[in-house]
């Protein structure tokens, strides 16, 4: 449930934010209806989900460890559903960017984009969440990113929500590394992954999140070769998949994966930023 401390951080980030607008010391508060409305719902709903799975996982009363995962998909699936319809008949919104080639209308399908984008980040994340520091060092490296595509994409107060998110993450790191004193759960991995998700499409930038992302992109396709493998092929692919559990049984140490992991989402986020700032889309000032 250390997620909480999280997801606390920022809504109490939030409220200050508030009161200094309100008594006149800033401009504007980092509570925006056009930009961070929805990233803050997203957060607060999604980590309520998951601090209901971490609660009862620790409970040694409760008859399973966790809230079941056809539970769990259901309920990321409907909240996306909420979501998808807001972005398509409120906001009208039906554009994605590739970039360097241009922006295309979907149409109607980009309703089951937004939800397969934000149930897929929110997983993906989750699965991530293996070892000590992994999916906290990765999500800071990509909601840092975001908050650059975001400023130049002319949503400076959603850049701000992603830098505070970052500070929260960072702060969190501190005691969540290798040996950790506190434990992320699927309060902070689910919750901040579908986050992510929402803020990439409110950037325009949904191709641009495989790219940022590709750490969290390569645990999920891990697991699904898995068990594509163990199917058709009657062995396994990996040792353990996820592949950060792989590499662990083949003698690499929990350190070596999670720094290595590190660099890896680095280097994929330094690219990923490059290409989404050179090839922005309708809404960028580039």
């Amino acid at each position: 449930m250390g997620g909480a401390v999280i997801l606390f951080s920022v809504v109490i980030t939030v409220i200050l934010s508030r009161l200094l607008a309100y008594f006149g010391f800033v401009d504007s508060s980092i509570l925006n209806r056009g930009e961070t409305y929805l990233p803050i719902i997203t957060l607060m709903s999604v980590g309520f989900l998951g601090l209901i799975d971490d609660y009862l996982n620790i409970q040694e009363s409760s008859r399973q460890k966790g809230l079941s995962a056809r539970v769990k998909i259901w309920s990321l699936i409907g909240f996306a559903l909420l979501g998808a319809a807001w972005f398509s008949f409120k906001l009208q919104w039906s554009l994605i960017h590739i970039p360097g080639v241009g922006d295309f209308d979907i149409g109607l399908w980009y309703a089951p984009l937004f939800m397969f984008i934000v149930v897929g980040t929110s997983n993906a994340v989750n699965f991530t969440d293996g070892l000590d520091g992994l999916a906290g060092g990765l999500l800071a490296i990509a909601y840092g990113v975001f908050a650059v595509i975001a400023y130049f994409y002319g949503l400076p107060i959603l850049a701000v929500f992603c830098s505070v998110v970052v500070g929260a993450i960072i702060a969190f790191l501190w005691f969540n590394v290798p040996p950790a004193k506190i434990y992320m759960g699927d309060t902070g991995s689910l919750a901040l992954g579908a986050t992510l998700g929402v803020i990439a499409m409110l950037t325009n930038a949904v191709i641009i999140l495989a790219i940022i992302g590709a750490v969290f992109v390569l645990e999920t396709l891990s697991i699904i070769l898995q068990l594509f493998w163990k199917k058709h092929f009657k062995r396994k692919l990996f040792l353990i998949a996820p592949i950060h559990h792989h590499f662990e049984a083949k003698g690499w140490s929990e350190t070596q994966i999670v720094m290595r992991f590190w660099i890896l989402g680095a280097a994929f986020g330094i690219i990923g930023l490059i290409i989404g700032l050179l090839g922005m889309g309708t809404g960028g000032i580039l």
